[in-house]
């Protein structure tokens, strides 16, 4: 377990070493006064292309409200780092060596991970934050109190990416291949995709690639160029995603009907690639860029004040921002258990309370300066996820540029089927915790 200690506030800039906030000196996290949120990140790995930037964001904004605001609520942010390498077994061993400081939240950053720490978490008392990952099941609260997956599941963003296939010459009769990671993330959403294709009558060609063949996909191409599908949809994450678009690219598949899940939409996926990549498309459900009030002030107090592991032409791609976003429902979940606990310096009990009553309103959106960043978001007791509409994204070689409305989820379609897999999930598992919402 390799540890990273980020005590961020206004003397972090004496202790930068090699770019990051490491203290030595400090004492342990647990015992300082503060808000003590761990991350769970990889930025070594097959992985480390995706996930370096996405840590970057999720530590400069939260670096970035310590030095401009003093912390939230008038409480310094501690921040401590913790190496998975994208390792189930090393995102368990991160957990452990850290729940006992104090932590109030839990980003596991991996589905895999997620699914080892969600019997942890009520147990521990801990929450667990998978943002747009892990068990779609979770967004039932009634069933999984101590887990939230907001702004949208799995689920919901497959069943948005097949409403946008339909409405541009639709599914019904068409032939959609599914090329995915052969982990638990990348087989999260078939079960879905099985169903909506019985319902809506199109066919599905399923491509599970290995992770020791993320880099070596030409077979799996060959398959694509075999079956023909109307329509690919892409499960992806790190080196599988330049390697794909570069092999889609080789067999001259049409990049305009080649969709990836909003994990597999960052710059890292498609600049390897290169002109092969131009019309290529994923889902997405923040905005790019730096023109935000927030992006401008982690600039000028984090990255430009040299408290960022980042380059400042790094910041406001689309994984960067990723990492933004998810310390925004850290932070608004952190600021929202202060006010319904009353209570400056919170716990895990009240982090899930700030979790669960989180409304992140577009005033609110503009009061931290990111307006039209995203939608408004709301979580409650009864769903966790929310089912927040997605757009879809394409490369023109050089940008990524929005070229959909926002696009709802199929919500009728999709609430009963996370019901059932909920219902089904706790079944076998005697004294499971659940609550009662109103």
């Amino acid at each position: 377990m390799n540890l990273k200690k980020l005590v961020l506030g206004a003397g972090a800039a004496a202790m930068l070493a090699t770019g990051i906030a490491a203290s030595s000196t400090a004492m342990a996290a647990g015992h300082e006064k503060g808000i003590y949120v761990p991350l769970l990140t990889y930025r070594t790995g097959p992985f480390a292309g995706s996930g370096t930037p996405t840590a970057n964001g999720l530590h400069d904004y939260l670096t970035m409200l310590n030095e401009r605001d003093g912390g939230i609520g008038g409480v310094k942010l501690i921040v401590e780092e913790c190496e998975t390498g994208y390792n189930a077994q090393k995102g368990v061993e991160c957990y452990e060596g850290t729940k006992g400081k104090g932590a109030v939240v839990y980003n596991p950053y991996s589905t895999g991970i997620t699914l080892q720490l969600i019997p942890k978490a009520p147990v521990d008392k801990i929450p667990i934050l998978s943002m747009g990952y892990g068990l779609s099941a979770t967004a039932v609260g009634e069933k999984f109190p101590w887990t939230f997956n907001a702004p949208s599941t799995y689920w919901s963003q497959m069943s948005a990416i097949i409403k946008y296939i339909d409405s541009n010459g639709g599914v019904k009769g068409k032939k959609i291949g599914f090329i995915y990671l052969d982990v638990g993330y990348g087989r999260e959403p078939i079960p879905l995709l099985d169903e909506l294709s019985k319902e809506m009558g199109f066919d599905v060609v399923k491509i599970p690639v290995g992770v020791k063949e993320m880099q070596n996909q030409s077979s799996h191409w060959l398959q694509v160029r075999k079956e023909r599908p109307d329509w690919m949809i892409m499960w992806g994450w790190g080196a599988m995603n330049p390697t794909a678009i570069k092999e889609a690219a080789k067999i001259r598949y049409p990049m305009d009907k080649f969709i990836g899940v909003w994990w597999s939409g960052g710059n890292v996926d498609v600049v390897p690639a290169g002109a092969g990549a131009k019309g290529y498309k994923s889902a997405n459900f923040h905005g790019t860029g730096t023109e935000f009030g927030a992006i401008q002030d982690i600039l000028k107090h984090v990255v430009k004040a040299g408290k960022s592991q980042a380059k400042e032409e790094d910041v406001g791609a689309n994984f960067y921002n990723r990492g933004v976003m998810n310390a925004v429902l850290i932070a608004e979940a952190i600021r929202t258990a202060q006010e319904v606990t009353g209570k400056k310096q919170i716990t895990g009990e009240d982090m899930r309370k700030g979790l669960e009553n989180l409304k992140i309103t577009a005033e609110r959106l503009k009061e931290i300066g990111l307006e039209g960043f995203t939608n408004p978001i709301t979580v409650t007791c009864k769903d966790h996820a929310g089912a927040h509409p997605i757009y879809i994204q394409q490369w023109d070689g050089k940008a990524w540029s929005k070229v959909s409305d926002w696009i709802e989820p199929m919500k009728d379609r999709v609430r009963p089927k996370l019901v059932a897999a909920a219902e089904k999930y706790v079944a076998d598992k005697p004294g499971w915790q659940t609550q009662t919402c109103e």
